[in-house]
C-alpha cells in the first residue's frame, strides 16, 4: 500500500483543470415505464491525463473516432446509478473537456494517494470528425 499523499499535486493550479463540466442525467420513470432525464450543468475540477489517444479506423461502412481519457477528482462522477428508494436513478455522468464530450464508463477509488479522490475512466462519445481541438 502507497503511503505517498500526492493530494497538493493533484490540487495544484499547474496541473488541475478547471474547466471541466459534468453533465448529470437524472431519469426518472413514469407510471407506464417511460424515462424521461433531467440534466443538470455542474462545473468541477481535475486532473485529465490520456488513456486511450484519440483514434480514427477507417472501414468500408464509414470512419470511427475513439479515444479516452481519465481524470483524477474529488467530485464524485458516476458511472450510473440503480433506483434510489424514490425510483430515481443516475445515468452515466457525460464529461465535456477541451470542447469534446466523454462518458464516465467506470469509476475507481484513489484514496491510496489523498483523501477523496476518484478516477474517472472516460470514453469518448461518437462525434463526426469535426474540427481538430489543437487548430
Amino acid at each position: 500500500m502507497p503511503f505517498l499523499d500526492v493530494s497538493e499535486v493533484l490540487l495544484d493550479p499547474d496541473f488541475v483543470d478547471m474547466s471541466l463540466v459534468c453533465h448529470r442525467q437524472i431519469q426518472t420513470v413514469d407510471d407506464d415505464n417511460f424515462p424521461t432525464n433531467t440534466s443538470q450543468d455542474i462545473p468541477f475540477s481535475g486532473v485529465v491525463t490520456v488513456d486511450r489517444s484519440l483514434e480514427a479506423r477507417r472501414m468500408a461502412a464509414g470512419q470511427n473516432i475513439n479515444g479516452a481519457i481519465l481524470i483524477v477528482t474529488q467530485f464524485r462522477l458516476t458511472q450510473g446509478q440503480e433506483p434510489g428508494a424514490d425510483g430515481t436513478r443516475l445515468d452515466a455522468d457525460i464529461v465535456t473537456y477541451n470542447g469534446r464530450e466523454y462518458r464516465v464508463t467506470f469509476v475507481d477509488p484513489y484514496t491510496s494517494y489523498g483523501a477523496g479522490f476518484v478516477q474517472a475512466h472516460c470514453e469518448l462519445v461518437d462525434f463526426d470528425g469535426g474540427r481538430p481541438v489543437e487548430q
